[in-house]
């Protein structure tokens, strides 16, 4: 399997060496070549646990890693970690199936990939002879942050450096991020948002003259954000396991079509979903949820992108982004995989902030279907579910659930559908609750993740019960332009 750049088809890397650079040359991603088929029928997949549905889907992906490698990979991520035997759980509630991705150490979906990454990195750098220590670089909505650090704190060989927009995140967000007490640690808040932290990052990958500074020094740079196909990949896992778990559950049978609903900021865990019905997964439509912040949905509407907008923070941050990173693989997909057009479209958006896509690209996106939930429909949506049977649902996905219950009304298209379900409600205690009874908003952070657990009957996991009284260990504030000078302190360079 060969990655290439979606800037620069004649860039080129083999999967372990794709997984340590990140991000391609001139800010492109690496895409594979091709997208191999699943050699392993559906009806086997559903007989199969977590782990070893991750190494029919991975094994085809990763072609460089050995049988061995590969496995070593997934046994150490997807274990006891995770506080439910199998992995990911797939819920019926208001007429469609959750897929509950959020019962990892951080309990985000972003545990799904992040438990892996540092393992397929080591792996990856011991592969390519690697002798310098890997620093992970990461900008952050709230969730990959945390993930990340939890992966990455004390894995020997590496150090992270997170950065995450200062009044941009949850409460229960920030504390994760800012009691992490790895060696290798380090993160910072930043006065700007999310789009500003993100972009700070992709300067500093492509700054040359300091990746060869640091690489006198012994450091080299990787990411451990979606643009990282070693995020990705793992990713595309989960979709084809929650679709497996329908077949053995005889809610379909093999064969059948689904649809996909995924709130969407940066489109990776979407267009994982993509890459897994281009393995043959059977999806009729991926329905793509977006906040207020309602880029993505202009975008499937018009064929526009153009984050010319007002930035409006929601109670869904890790959805409040104007530049999708990641829809840059479709784009180069939906061009016909020409490198030079997707380039010229992503430098437009660079130089004027937006891009129009040709009427041809736009006809290869009908199976995508973009929909979007205001604050008071989220809320609307988190008590709607919540009195139908008791289920409670954090503001993402509650994103989601409004989307397709729009969808069906607007279509009528009653197909099997699977929700991911991208966080615990846990992680947003205030946003969930008030959207229960506004009465809640009068008490204190912590008063509310108890609250919660008499409300949900669902016990209050790990990861809010440390943070509790976890001291802060990590003060850094700084402005965007100082984001370069930070992670030099860091690395004592």
């Amino acid at each position: 399997m060969i990655y290439r750049s979606t800037r620069n088809r004649e860039e080129t890397a083999e999967a372990s060496q794709a997984i340590l650079r990140g991000l391609a040359e001139n800010g492109g991603l690496f895409v594979p070549d091709e997208i191999p088929a699943l050699d392993v029928s559906l009806e086997d997949l559903a007989k199969m646990d977590y782990r070893e549905v991750a190494y029919s889907v991975m094994k085809l992906m990763l072609t460089d890693f050995t049988e061995e490698e590969l496995k070593y990979c997934i046994n150490s991520a997807y274990d006891s970690k995770f506080d439910v035997p199998d992995i990911v759980p797939v819920v019926k509630h208001h007429d469609a199936h959750y897929i509950e991705l959020f019962h990892g150490k951080t309990i985000a979906f972003k545990d799904m990939a992040l438990s892996i990454l540092p393992y397929l990195l080591t792996t990856s750098a011991k592969k390519n002879n690697i002798k310098n220590d890997i620093v992970i670089l990461t900008a952050t909505s709230g969730d990959t942050g945390k993930a990340a650090l939890a992966g990455f704190a004390d894995v020997p060989g590496t150090r992270i450096a997170v950065f995450y927009p200062k009044n941009g995140v949850s409460p229960v967000q920030e504390k994760q991020m800012v009691t992490e007490k790895g060696k290798n640690t380090f993160v910072a808040g930043i006065t700007g948002n999310f789009d500003d932290a993100q972009t700070g990052v992709k300067n500093i990958f492509q700054d040359k003259e300091l990746a060869a500074y640091l690489d006198e020094k012994g450091f080299q740079f990787s990411s451990a954000n979606s643009i990282n196909i070693g995020r990705l990949v793992p990713q595309i896992v989960y979709y084809v396991y929650s679709y497996t778990r329908l077949v053995k559950d005889g809610v379909i049978t093999a064969g059948d079509k689904v649809n996909v609903v995924v709130p969407t900021g940066n489109f990776g865990n979407i267009l994982a979903a993509y890459y897994a019905s281009l393995m043959g997964l059977p999806v009729n439509k991926f329905i793509c949820a977006s906040n207020d912040n309602k880029v993505l949905y202009d975008f499937f509407k018009t064929g526009v992108y153009d984050k010319n907008r007002e930035f409006i923070l929601t109670s869904s941050p890790s959805m409040d982004i104007l530049i999708s990173s990641n829809l840059e693989r479709l784009i180069y997909h939906i061009a016909g995989d020409d490198s030079a057009k997707n380039a010229a479209l992503m430098k437009s958006l660079n130089e004027t902030g937006r891009y129009d896509i040709t009427d041809d690209m736009k006809a290869k996106l009908d199976k995508f279907y973009g929909g979007y939930a205001t604050e008071d429909e989220v809320a609307d949506q988190i008590r709607l579910v919540y009195n139908e049977d008791g289920y409670i649902m954090d503001t993402h996905t509650a994103v989601a659930s409004r989307v397709y219950d729009k969808y069906k009304e607007e279509t009528g298209d009653n197909t099997v559908t699977l929700i991911a379900s991208t966080a615990s409600p846990y992680k947003f205690t205030r946003s969930v609750l008030t959207a229960i009874d506004p009465a809640y908003d009068e008490k204190g952070d912590f008063e509310l993740v108890d609250e919660l657990e008499k409300l949900s009957g669902v016990k209050v996991p790990n990861a809010v019960e440390e943070i509790r009284s976890a001291e802060i260990l990590h003060k850094t504030v700084c402005d965007k332009e100082d984001m370069e000078k930070v992670v030099r302190g860091f690395l004592g360079v």
